[in-house]
């Protein structure tokens, strides 16, 4: 084994900030679990890196992150405050191929407040036949729609059943 690939292999210490709610959740879930705290931080840690592979190859851009952004729109909005400008630069991110882009009207759909999406779609003529009273689902019907190139179950959700 050379010496890069025992780096590779070694565990690394992380330091990151939790309030006292969030780090009393992890403390419960690892006592009702019978796991140590340590196991709940790797668990969500894989979790999320595999839910957001996709990340991880630059081919996927536009209509491929799509889905990942419509699963995890409100915990990437409260947990990074994306505004609509860096939220386009993610999803079209040196996206040559016009067939993937994912257009800004689309995109402020996605940043929408639930109060606003609605409203806001019930205006857009080609979302009225996916019309439904849950603006999420709506939203998700109509973006599925609009880029047919994809579709919102998960690969990995999939193998798992």
């Amino acid at each position: 084994m050379t010496t890069d690939e025992m780096l590779d292999k070694k565990k690394n210490i992380v330091s990151m900030r939790l309030d006292s709610n969030e780090r009393l959740g992890v403390q419960k879930l690892a006592s009702r679990l019978y796991v140590r705290e340590s196991d709940i931080y790797r668990f969500a840690i894989n979790y999320i890196l595999n839910k957001t592979s996709k990340f991880n190859y630059l081919n996927h851009t536009g209509s491929d992150l799509l889905p990942l952004f419509i699963k995890f729109n409100e915990e990437l909005k409260q947990n990074f405050n994306l505004k609509k400008q860096h939220l386009f630069k993610i999803i079209n991110y040196g996206n040559a191929n016009p067939d993937k882009f994912v257009g800004m009207h689309d995109i402020e759909l996605l940043l929408m407040p639930d109060y606003l999406l609605g409203q806001t779609l019930s205006q857009i003529k080609e979302a009225q036949p996916f019309k439904e009273p849950d603006s999420k689902v709506w939203l998700e019907n109509y973006l599925c729609s609009k880029y047919n190139k994809f579709e919102m179950t998960d690969e990995n959700d999939e193998k798992s059943s």
